[in-house]
């Protein structure tokens, strides 16, 4: 099953074991794309590009799980 809106985005981490960025000026926001396929093949073009820097990591967002309006946010689950 095809699901939409996934934000690809990346730059240079802190640290190699945590997922924060060391100048949130400098993330690079790759693109959005309409599926997991795509979404996944500029991850994995835009991570080769940054092979030998081992700070730099990409990520893959899937935000139609932040618009899903059928879904409680983590918040609301809180409660």
């Amino acid at each position: 099953m095809a699901r939409g809106l996934h934000l690809v985005f990346g730059g240079e981490l802190v640290s190699p074991d945590r997922r924060k960025f060391r100048n949130l000026d400098n993330v690079e926001v790759v693109g959005l794309f309409p599926d997991y396929a795509s979404a996944y093949d500029a991850w994995k073009e835009a991570s080769q590009r940054s092979v030998d820097s081992a700070l730099t990591r990409y990520f893959i967002a899937k935000l139609y799980r932040l618009l899903d309006e059928n879904k409680p946010n983590s918040e609301e689950r809180k409660q």
